[in-house]
């Protein structure tokens, strides 16, 4: 075999080599919710189906999150899952979604973008100091690309499609609690559905 052969037979072996390890790093940042009448904190009006699901528990969030442990740090994640079985695309660029404890306390939901900056480390004290003493930089726990890139985004849902993403709160999920959604309308004559209000409760609460 010839030096040409050899090295086309070495970079084809690399880019088979690189094409595999690119699959397996696809695949181990799968995440696929189920559809929206499968979880039990569901709600359906009008042909439009909504499930909310807190991530309350660290086994939850690592499935959606890895390592980023959102909870750890004051925030709860609560998927939503919205299923548009009604024969009219729908809009949410209006959308509002409240997380309304036992106390009927509403908490509003922290845009995705500034979650980032909760959690971080403490500013270092300032000290006068004749020269510059370099220090490494903390990252912050929760600034990772799951965060925001499985959040809820979506601006429009055609007829017969779903949609879902994460909606985050600040706080600590309570008894009794409820989310609640308003703002979805009709893309086309902009009329606004009824507001759903779906029951969740924290991981392994029973009311029994």
């Amino acid at each position: 075999m010839t030096l040409r052969s050899n090295c086309l037979v070495f970079l084809s072996g690399l880019a088979l080599l690189q094409a595999g390890l690119a699959a397996d790093n696809t695949g181990a940042d799968v995440f696929k919710p189920g559809p929206a009448n499968s979880y039990p904190n569901h709600q359906t009006s009008e042909k439009v189906t909504i499930a909310a699901v807190p991530y309350d528990t660290a086994n939850l969030a690592r499935q959606a999150f890895g390592k980023a442990e959102p909870q750890k740090h004051g925030v709860l994640p609560v998927l939503l899952v919205i299923r548009n079985d009604s024969d009219k695309a729908l809009r949410f660029d209006n959308l509002i979604v409240e997380l309304i404890g036992p106390d009927r306390q509403k908490i509003e939901a922290t845009p995705a973008d500034d979650i980032r900056y909760i959690g971080g480390g403490k500013r270092p004290k300032e000290r006068k100091l004749p020269y510059p003493i370099p220090s490494g930089k903390r990252k912050n726990p929760l600034d990772v690309w799951e965060i925001v890139g499985r959040a809820f985004s979506a601006k429009m849902l055609p007829a017969g499609d779903s949609a879902n993403g994460f909606i985050y709160f600040q706080g600590v999920l309570r008894p009794q609690s409820t989310i609640y959604l308003t703002g979805i309308r009709e893309a086309q004559s902009g009329r606004e559905l009824l507001y759903f209000e779906i029951p969740i409760e924290p991981a392994g609460y029973s009311s029994k």
